[in-house]
C-alpha cells in the first residue's frame, strides 16, 4: 500500500473523484497552473483540463458564490480557500446561502459543494495565516465541518464529503500537510514511514462522515481531539504514563456521540483538546455534551486545553499552541480531581 503525506493523499483524493465524475470540478486561487499554495492539487489542472481545474481571482465570496450556483445545478464543485483565515469574506456566501439551500427550496435544490481551507499553526504565519475557525462552522445549521488528522483520512473524508449531497466544510492542519510529529515542536517529525496511518489504499475509498475512532485505548481517561492535537494528546498520554483513551473525532458535525458517550462512561473522566482560542472554541460545546450525556458517570471535572483567548501571537506561536506539556499538565489535574 502507498504511504503518502496529507498534501498528497488530498490531491489523490481530487483525481479519483474528478477521474470518475465529470460533474467534479476543482478551482480557487492559484489551484490551477501552479497548484495550489500547499500544492494540494498540483498536476490536477494538466491531467483534467483547464474546465475542472481553474483559478480563481483573489474574491473568496465570489468563490464559494459561483460555486454554491453550480452545485444547485448538477455539478460537484471543490473549492480552495488558500487559508482559513481568509475564509470570512465568503462566509455569508456559505451561511446565508450554501447551509439554507436545500431548506429554503424544500428540497428542490441540493448544495453538494466542498470548501477546503488549511487551518491553524505552524508556519508562523501570525495573525492571518494560523487562525483555526472550526467553531464558526460547526454553529451552523445545514454545514458539515471535518478535521482529518492523518493521510488516510483526509483522502477518505475528502471523497466522502466530494460524494455528499450537503456543503461540507474541511479543514486541514497545515502542520500536518507533510508528515506528523511527537507532540512537542523543539522534537524531530516523526515520518509517517513509522506511523501505519500513512498507509494509503490506491482508488476510491471513504471514511464515513460522523464517525470518530480510537487512536490510543485507555481506561482512565477520554482525551476528545481533532486534527494536529491527536498526536498532541498521544505524546502527552505517553509521556505522563496515563492510561488515556484518546478519540480522534474526524467529524466534528455531525459528532459521534455514541463513542464519545461509551468512552467517557467506562473511563468517568474527560479532558478536551484543541488549537483554537478557549472561549466559545468547539470544546465548550464538546464539554456541554458530554455533561449532559455522561454527568452521572463522570469522577472529575471536563478539562479544556485550547490556545490563549489574544489575536494569534506570531512570536510566541509555540507557546500559544497545546503543546505536550501543557496537555500532561491537564491530564494529572483530571486525574487528581
Amino acid at each position: 500500500m502507498p504511504r503518502m503525506t496529507m498534501i498528497e493523499a488530498i490531491r489523490d483524493a481530487h483525481a479519483v473523484k474528478m477521474a470518475e465524475d465529470d460533474n467534479v470540478v476543482v478551482y480557487g486561487e492559484d489551484v490551477g497552473y501552479f497548484g495550489g499554495v500547499f500544492r494540494c492539487t498540483a498536476g490536477l489542472q494538466e491531467r483534467f483540463g483547464k474546465n475542472r481545474c481553474f483559478d480563481a481571482p483573489i474574491n473568496e465570496s465570489g468563490i464559494v458564490g459561483t460555486a454554491i450556483g453550480m452545485a444547485a445545478f448538477g455539478l460537484r464543485p471543490v473549492v480552495e480557500m488558500q487559508f482559513a483565515d481568509y475564509v470570512y469574506p465568503a462566509f455569508d456566501q456559505i451561511v446565508s446561502e450554501a447551509a439554507r439551500l436545500r431548506y429554503r427550496s424544500a428540497g428542490d435544490f441540493i448544495c453538494p459543494l466542498v470548501v477546503r481551507m488549511p487551518t491553524g499553526g505552524g508556519i508562523f504565519g501570525g495573525q492571518t495565516h494560523s487562525q483555526s475557525p472550526e467553531a464558526l462552522f460547526t454553529h451552523v445549521s445545514g454545514l458539515k465541518t471535518v478535521v482529518p488528522s492523518n493521510p488516510y483520512d483526509a483522502k477518505g473524508l475528502l471523497i466522502a464529503a466530494i460524494e455528499d449531497n450537503d456543503p461540507v466544510i474541511v479543514l486541514e492542519p497545515k502542520r500536518l500537510y507533510n508528515g506528523p510529529f511527537d507532540g512537542d515542536h523543539d522534537k524531530p517529525v516523526t515520518p509517517w514511514s513509522k506511523h501505519p496511518l500513512g498507509e494509503v489504499p490506491e482508488g476510491r475509498y471513504t471514511v464515513p462522515l460522523g464517525q470518530g475512532i480510537i487512536r490510543r485505548e485507555g481506561a482512565d481517561l477520554t482525551v476528545l481531539a481533532y486534527g494536529t492535537m491527536v498526536h498532541v494528546a498521544e505524546a502527552a498520554a505517553e509521556s505522563v504514563d496515563i492510561d488515556a483513551e484518546v478519540i480522534d473525532l474526524r467529524t466534528l458535525i455531525p459528532l459521534d456521540m455514541p463513542l464519545i458517550e461509551a468512552s467517557v462512561k467506562k473511563t468517568g473522566r474527560c479532558l478536551i483538546v484543541h488549537e483554537a482560542t478557549l472561549t466559545s472554541g468547539f470544546g465548550a460545546e464538546l464539554v456541554a455534551v458530554v455533561a449532559d450525556a455522561c454527568f452521572y458517570h463522570l469522577e472529575a471535572p471536563i478539562l479544556r486545553v485550547a490556545g490563549w483567548d489574544t489575536p494569534y501571537p506570531h512570536a510566541q506561536e509555540w507557546d500559544y499552541f497545546p503543546g505536550q506539556a501543557r496537555v500532561g499538565g491537564a491530564m494529572k489535574r483530571v486525574m487528581e480531581g
